[in-house]
Parts: C-alpha cells; sequence; structure tokens
C-alpha cells in the first residue's frame, strides 16, 4: 500500500478522531499525523492493525496538541483582577483618572459579584476577546450556552451598574 492510499483509507478516521478530542477540525493536525506515521513507519509492528496503529497517532497528536494549548492560555493568562486594572487610559487628566478609576473599581466589583458561570464567560467574551466558538471549546459547552450566559450575566451588570450607565 502506497502513501496516497493510506491517507486515503484514514482520513476520515484520523479527522473524526482530532474532532473528537480536540473540538475543532485541525488540518495541521491531521497533517502531523501523516507525518508521524511516515517518519516511523519503519517502527510499525505488526501485534494489530494498521488502522488502530494510525488511530492512535491521532488520538496522541489531539492529546498532545490539547495540553500544550491549554498550557499556552495558563502561561500566557494573568489573573482577571490583574488584567481588569491594567486596562487605563493614559490621555485622562487628573481629575478624569479619579473618576475612571473609580468607575472601573465599580465595574471589576460587580463582575466579580457574578455567578461563577457568568463571570467566567464575561471575562472571556468581553474582556480577553474570546469568541463564541472560542469560549465554548474552552469552557466544553455549547455555543448557544455562552450566548445564554453572556446575555444574562450582561442583563445582571446592567442592574448592578445602572447608575454608571
Amino acid at each position: 500500500m502506497n502513501f496516497n492510499e493510506l491517507i486515503k483509507s484514514n482520513k476520515n478516521n484520523v479527522k473524526n478522531i482530532i474532532r473528537l478530542i480536540t473540538k475543532e477540525t485541525n488540518e495541521d493536525l491531521e497533517q502531523e499525523v501523516y507525518i508521524k506515521v511516515w517518519k516511523n513507519a519503519d517502527k510499525y509492528k505488526e501485534q494489530g492493525s494498521f488502522k488502530s496503529w494510525i488511530c492512535t497517532i491521532a488520538k496522541n497528536v489531539s492529546k498532545d496538541y490539547l495540553k500544550s494549548s491549554r498550557k499556552k492560555f495558563q502561561d500566557n493568562s494573568v489573573s482577571d483582577d490583574e488584567f481588569l486594572n491594567t486596562l487605563k487610559d493614559s490621555k485622562l487628566t487628573p481629575e478624569l483618572r479619579v473618576i475612571q478609576n473609580d468607575r472601573q473599581n465599580k465595574i471589576i466589583k460587580a463582575i466579580g459579584e457574578l455567578k461563577p458561570k457568568f463571570k467566567e464567560v464575561i471575562m472571556l467574551c468581553e474582556i480577553y476577546g474570546f469568541s463564541y466558538e472560542d469560549a465554548a471549546n474552552k469552557l466544553r459547552c455549547p455555543v448557544g450556552t455562552i450566548k445564554s450566559r453572556l446575555y444574562n450575566a450582561k442583563k445582571e451588570l446592567a442592574v448592578k451598574l445602572e447608575d454608571l450607565l
């Protein structure tokens, strides 16, 4: 069996495994799987089926991807409060800066008082700029749940911050 036939016969399995584990379609991971298969073909031992060997490689590549992307997010992220405190406008006058700081503290306090599931959605979508899909992948829930939580969180914040609006 040549390599092109190998890719064609296992393409759907590899795609499905990657999608199942990472919750996204990722052609780079597919390519990485086939590169590993190609590089390690001489190490394959005929103890099991070739198909299961490729599927195992796809699982391992997907899991490694999740570990590395989660680690990158954790390494690059700061606490929510630290991030909110860094959002400042340097063009403000001292008087406006005092007003802005007071306003910012009220917003931080209101976000902190939200239910945890609302707070995490507000932080991901509104503060960190995640798309609904990215937030859904991060929190492992449907996009509709993200939209619903975001709507409810904004409703709660509007009530809590009514004096600022």
